[in-house]
């Protein structure tokens, strides 16, 4: 019984029986080798009692009767029946039984999960022959999965799970193996999908598609994959979090996600997560002017330019002048190569985002005009003015925008 496959094999009943919820409350573990359940007596089997009680004073129990007194920690069996051990201050182990049945439907010793394949065997004992084998789960014929005197469940489902027998012909006569119950565990929870249902456009968004491995084996590797609207938008990676640094309104959708196996034989996927993005309105609009203060000379070149402080596109651009029905220019910049008379006036801008609209202050602009050959005359005097009079001057110039 020594030996690294001989301990292995006790390792593998143990997470069975942790699997079956026996280990925690009963700290005591009675090991089988070979591993696997129902024990046959033609195997020559091995039990061994594993707990934290006293070294040596080990109880053994058959049958539900005290067996064997202050025994050994391990031994061979001899006779068929239901064994349980009690460790001194660990309490009584859960059972293992040990069959001499002429047939015996054999399942593995371990944790069965989502995933794996496992095999079960249908054996008599080894000086008799078996023929003519089939295979039932809660009493209906497994015919499509025969494969001999074994049957292979690959990969493992949670609707494998059941109570399984195999008949055929030991010799000539027809015999039936007792029931052996199955149990598949979950690899993983179905994943819940969690994040904001409602966001502004720039803002970041985390998803997080969230899952719990199965305790009897919590490293499992796990892929996750999220969705939009059906479509990829991540992974699959490692990591259960998916990251948009910055949103628009396009971002809006149905999200999901789904959790994968590494071999992608178990996929679990979540409920769908509507998520809406909303436009900033925008808000804030100035305008600047070239050159500075609004002030320029007939025919130079005026530029007018509208910024926002806020709000999500895409944002649409129009530019107005007091008292002038006309449409100026669209866009966030409006340019007059050569300005006339007429330009002057009050501008403002105007900006939407199709569902609400800001208006700049107005920006006043004066065309400035140049004149030659001024003169200034005085009106008629018919006397000397004395200081402190008044007196009217007259200016005439000769108008170039003409």
């Amino acid at each position: 019984m020594a030996g690294d496959s001989g301990m292995a094999g006790k390792v593998v009943l143990l997470l069975w029986a942790q699997t079956l919820g026996l280990a925690g409350a009963q700290t005591t573990q009675l090991l089988v080798e070979p591993p696997w359940r129902p024990a046959v007596l033609w195997d020559r089997v091995t039990l061994t009692c594993q707990g934290s009680g006293t070294a040596g004073a080990t109880t053994w129990y058959k049958d539900g009767q005290r067996w064997w007194q202050e025994g050994p920690d391990h031994f061979t069996v001899t006779e068929s029946g239901t064994y349980t051990c009690d460790r001194r201050g660990t309490g009584r182990s859960p059972p293992v039984s040990v069959l001499d049945d002429p047939l015996v439907l054999q399942v593995p010793a371990q944790a069965l999960l989502e995933g794996d394949t496992v095999t079960l065997r249908c054996r008599c004992r080894q000086d008799s022959h078996l023929s003519r084998v089939r295979f039932y789960r809660d009493e209906k014929d497994l015919r499509g999965a025969l494969r001999g005197t074994k049957l292979s469940l690959s990969p493992l489902q949670l609707q494998h799970s059941g109570r399984y027998r195999c008949e055929g012909l030991v010799g000539s006569f027809m015999s039936r193996s007792a029931a052996v119950t199955v149990t598949v565990h979950e690899l993983f929870t179905v994943p819940v999908l969690e994040g904001p249902p409602e966001l502004t456009a720039g803002s970041p968004l985390t998803l997080s598609c969230l899952s719990t491995p199965s305790p009897l084996r919590p490293r499992a590797p796990l892929l996750h994959v999220f969705y939009r609207d059906g479509q990829v938008m991540g992974g699959p990676q490692g990591s259960p979090q998916l990251l948009v640094p910055a949103v628009g309104v396009s971002h809006s959708g149905n999200y999901s996600c789904q959790v994968r196996s590494e071999g992608g034989a178990v996929r679990k996927s979540s409920a769908r997560l509507r998520v809406t993005v909303h436009r900033v309105p925008p808000s804030g609009v100035s305008l600047s002017v070239q050159p500075p203060g609004g002030q320029v000379a007939l025919g130079d070149r005026l530029v007018l330019n509208c910024t926002v402080a806020m709000g999500t596109g895409p944002l649409s651009f129009s530019w107005h002048r007091k008292g002038s029905g006309t449409l100026l220019g669209t866009g966030p910049c409006l340019e007059l190569l050569h300005v006339g008379v007429n330009d002057s006036g009050q501008y403002r801008c105007r900006v939407s985002d199709g569902d609400s609209v800001a208006e700049s202050d107005p920006l006043n602009v004066t065309v400035l005009v140049p004149v030659a050959n001024a003169t200034i005359t005085p009106g008629p005097l018919s006397h000397q003015v004395p200081a402190g009079d008044p007196v009217a001057l007259r200016c005439s110039m000769q108008d170039l925008s003409q």
